[in-house]
């Protein structure tokens, strides 16, 4: 990772053409400084943009995590068997700057609810 000795910003890796001949360049978004990248050769190969998957930050909890019991418990009622105890946790389901939506799964019948606060 490289830094703009001017404002300190960091360094953005972009490809520059000229004629035939594509070359590494590292530029500043701030201020537009730009630095020739050492070995453009390697450095051709090693800058590639990585986009997060969305899909593998996603938690799901299957039937091996259910049978687990590291969750905890909390005391409230399942609407579907009447049992009073159920795993608990919480997920931000809206906008950040709304409370977080509370799940339930019963211990008794696997029922998954929720409780928006």
């Amino acid at each position: 990772m490289e830094f703009c000795p001017e404002c300190g910003s960091r360094l953005v890796p972009k490809k520059e053409k000229t004629g035939k001949k594509t070359s590494l360049i590292f530029v500043c978004p701030k201020c537009s400084y730009k630095k020739q990248a050492l070995s453009n050769r390697v450095a051709l190969k090693a800058a590639k943009v990585i986009q997060p998957d969305p899909q593998k930050l996603v938690a799901v909890i299957g039937k091996e995590e259910q049978k687990l019991r590291t969750l905890p418990t909390t005391r409230i009622e399942c609407p579907k068997c009447r049992n009073n105890l159920a795993y608990a946790w919480q997920v931000q389901t809206r906008g950040a700057d709304e409370s977080s939506t509370q799940f339930f799964r019963c211990t008794k019948c696997g029922y998954t609810f929720r409780e928006y606060s």
